[in-house]
């Protein structure tokens, strides 16, 4: 895997929204490994801990710190480096805190979306975009049968909702501007990836569940859970950054074919409830406990989602390497490395990514 994807991306030109995010900064130290040149694009890092100053961001890029809504700084700095590939990841990720900022998260994850799509128009050259929205865009309903790329897109919460707008916009300029059928005009392969859930070393947001056991373990408190039977297609997160890899890998090759979108998930005995993932990570830390403090009023939070895979294993060669115990344990490995060592977790990071990519 390692010499096909360093194949396509080595000495090539990659524009990277959001790398200085959880799933940016995977994605970013991966490129870097393949030998891309990347120009990464982003609000700044939150605090000192954040994955993209631990693996030394800024050494591996050219860092632009800004925001998606300005439309003419986003479309100078994607024109002015003429990029080979878009990797668009940027966004408001969080679904509690779209409840609190639902008209921002609308305009960052649906006119932002635009915005970087506008600017990839204006590039007279052929151009390869990955755009990744979640697991949630689905209209959920709750049953066990896992979604297809094909179902009914739609959203609860702001954050969901936004990301199925997002996929209208990527829809439509698709349809409008990119359409493969004058592709040979244009020259612009557009294709989706849909995952979420993904746990993994550097994640400190608040209200997710990884980044919650790390922090309490680190200090022997319980952690707080508030839907212990929600279930999740959990993945590490380095499966998804591969799959989106291995989709403009397939572009670039075969841009009218893989130009839609695609499920990136666990196999679906992996789909585990909050309860048994933080089970496994207590194992895997060796100690830890936990407590369900179910809040009045809190905002709706799916309880049920799973994902099929099929059409990313079939068309793209892709699949899962990891069982959720392996993708746990390799994760709260992360955390104990940080914990214990903090200077050598660029490194260690570093090997948890060439590892994968070797096995």
């Amino acid at each position: 895997m390692f010499k096909q994807l360093e194949e396509t991306y080595q000495g090539k030109k990659v524009f990277l929204t959001g790398h200085t995010g959880f799933k940016g900064a995977w994605l970013l130290k991966t490129l870097s490994l393949l030998g891309a040149e990347v120009k990464g694009y982003a609000l700044a890092p939150k605090t000192v801990d954040d994955l993209f100053h631990l693996i030394d961001g800024d050494t591996i890029c050219t860092s632009v710190i800004a925001d998606l809504r300005d439309k003419k700084r986003l479309e100078e700095e994607i024109i002015s480096f003429q990029p080979d590939f878009v990797f668009h990841l940027a966004a408001q990720p969080l679904v509690r805190l779209s409840y609190e900022i639902p008209a921002e998260t609308f305009e960052v994850n649906v006119i932002g979306t635009a915005n970087v799509l506008d600017a990839v128009r204006l590039l007279d050259k052929k151009c390869n975009v990955v755009l990744i929205t979640t697991d949630k865009v689905y209209q959920n309903k709750e049953w066990i049968y896992p979604y297809r790329e094909n179902d009914r897109l739609g959203g609860y919460d702001p954050y969901s909702a936004s990301k199925a707008c997002a996929e209208l916009v990527i829809d439509s300029y698709r349809n409008s501007f990119f359409n493969t059928k004058t592709h040979d005009t244009h020259q612009k392969a557009i294709a989706v990836a849909r995952a979420g859930n993904v746990i993994g070393g550097g994640d400190w947001s608040k209200d997710r569940l990884i980044p919650d056991i790390a922090k309490a373990f680190a200090i022997e408190s319980p952690v707080v859970i508030r839907n212990p039977n929600s279930v999740r297609p959990w993945q590490h997160v380095l499966e998804p950054v591969i799959g989106y890899l291995l989709l403009g890998a397939n572009l670039a090759s075969d841009p009218i074919k893989f130009s839609q979108a695609y499920n990136f998930g666990p196999h679906l005995s992996d789909a585990l409830s909050v309860e048994e993932m933080l089970k496994l990570a207590i194992a895997s830390w060796g100690k830890g406990g936990y407590k369900v403090e179910k809040e009045e009023g809190q905002p709706h939070e799916a309880g049920l989602l799973k994902l099929d895979i099929s059409k990313a294993i079939s068309e793209l060669k892709w699949q899962p390497k990891m069982n959720a115990k392996k993708a746990v344990s390799m994760t709260m490995d992360w955390y104990s490395e940080f914990y214990r060592n903090k200077k050598g977790i660029n490194q260690f990071t570093y090997l948890q990514i060439t590892n994968y990519l070797n096995v």
